[in-house]
């Protein structure tokens, strides 16, 4: 595998990983732009955004947009989180450039006020749908509580009420200020010309105004706050704990994503053995997420209410012990082969390949083949752990609580 790396005079990365033994392909623009660069009046927009991108340009029609993609057999799809808007798609080789050039055109919609106005009827419906969800409510929720006044508290979704007064010429300006050429990497994975791809980058992108896309980066440790939110509707307890983790900056990332592994991967863990095997909870886990210049571990229980107070004695005796004896050096192999086939399997094709070499551009400008990432992973020892540890605290959490009995 080759990798290759340009930009273009107004800004725009291109990346590439070639891989000339490929049967496939995978493009896609990582703007990095989410709910963390929202105002709380416009909070919501980067979401909506992703959806109107579908509504075409001033000479593609929504229709036409689908047509094309489907005629190309694209596996194609967009996410948004709160940091980075994702458009991607896998394709034969021989329709990369075709797919590569729709993109590029969809980069800049029409954004017109029909679609808009149909548009947040739809999303309006999604956020209701999610408020449906306790354990999506649960998350929302505790995320705004851990991170207070930082910009990560913000909401992928935005709310009813703004999205609801929100304006098309609003989104409009978000949409100048953030999808600004110099705020956009193009990443391409698999079997394709890279000198192609930039040719056709240049022609179609070249012209993109550059603009401020500065982000305030700051790290915080949460708020350590507790809530309950009362719901006698609901049958179960749905809990969510938030606890200080390392960014994508910080080289202890792969410790901390093996720590998360070692307290509370779906199977072997330590949530796993003292809450879901013993059946106090239905689900117990944990996931390291790594961020713009901070991070965290969430934590989702969800059990009888009943239990509640039993789980939370659980999870304390777990931060007790692990903080009191640290992990063993079989849990750390277990994690490490774990994350390693994990890695390994997702990145055997270039769709999977993608999200990994985007981010590892967008976080740090840097290309990070995936021997490099299972050379970081192997190389994590158990004094590592033990400094993350106690760096962190683990056990000492935001914690937010959904149900119908108070905790």
């Amino acid at each position: 595998m080759n990798f290759e790396h340009r930009q273009l005079d107004n800004g725009l990365t291109i990346i590439g990983e070639v891989n000339t033994k490929a049967l496939s392909t995978a493009v896609g623009f990582f703007v990095r732009t989410g709910a963390r660069d929202e105002r709380p009046e416009i909070n919501g927009v980067s979401h909506f955004l992703e959806h109107m991108l579908f509504k075409g340009t001033d000479t593609l029609s929504a229709l036409e947009v689908n047509s094309a993609f489907d005629r190309l057999g694209a596996k194609f799809n967009a996410f948004t989180s709160e940091e980075n808007t994702v458009y991607y798609a896998a394709v034969l080789p021989e329709y990369l450039m075709d797919v590569a050039k729709l993109w590029m055109q969809l980069m800049r919609p029409s954004l017109r006020d029909d679609d808009f106005n149909i548009e947040k009827n739809v999303i309006l419906e999604e956020i209701a749908m999610y408020k449906d969800l306790p354990q999506f409510e649960v998350m929302d929720q505790a995320r705004a509580l851990h991170f207070g006044k930082h910009p990560c508290s913000n909401s992928v979704l935005g709310t009813n009420e703004s999205i609801g007064s929100l304006a098309a010429e609003q989104m409009r300006s978000y949409f100048s200020q953030r999808y600004a050429p110099n705020n956009m990497t193009l990443a391409c994975c698999g079997n394709f010309d890279f000198e192609t791809l930039c040719t056709l980058a240049n022609q179609h992108c070249g012209h993109w105004e550059a603009m401020d896309t500065s982000r305030t980066l700051e790290d915080t440790n949460g708020t350590f706050k507790s809530k309950h939110i009362l719901n006698t509707n609901l049958v179960r307890q749905h809990i969510c704990l938030l606890s200080p983790a390392v960014s994508m900056q910080d080289p202890r990332r792969f410790a901390a994503s093996l720590l998360g592994m070692i307290l509370g991967d779906d199977s072997g863990s330590r949530y796993y053995w003292g809450l879901t095997e013993p059946a106090l909870a239905e689900i117990a886990s944990m996931q390291c997420e790594s961020m713009d210049g901070t991070g965290v571990f969430y934590s989702y229980i969800c059990c009888d209410p009943d239990k509640t107070r039993q789980v939370m004695d659980v999870i304390q005796d777990i931060f007790a012990e692990i903080n009191k004896t640290g992990v063993s050096e079989a849990e750390l192999e277990t994690a490490k082969n774990k994350k390693l086939s994990a890695v390994t399997i997702n990145c055997e094709q270039p769709m999977g390949r993608l999200v990994s070499l985007g981010f590892n551009w967008v976080y740090n400008h840097q290309y990070r083949s995936v021997q490099e990432d299972v050379d970081a992973i192997k190389s994590v020892k158990l004094e590592d752990i033990s400094k993350l540890i106690e760096q962190l605290n683990p056990g000492k959490f935001t914690m937010l609580s959904l149900g119908p009995k108070t905790v």
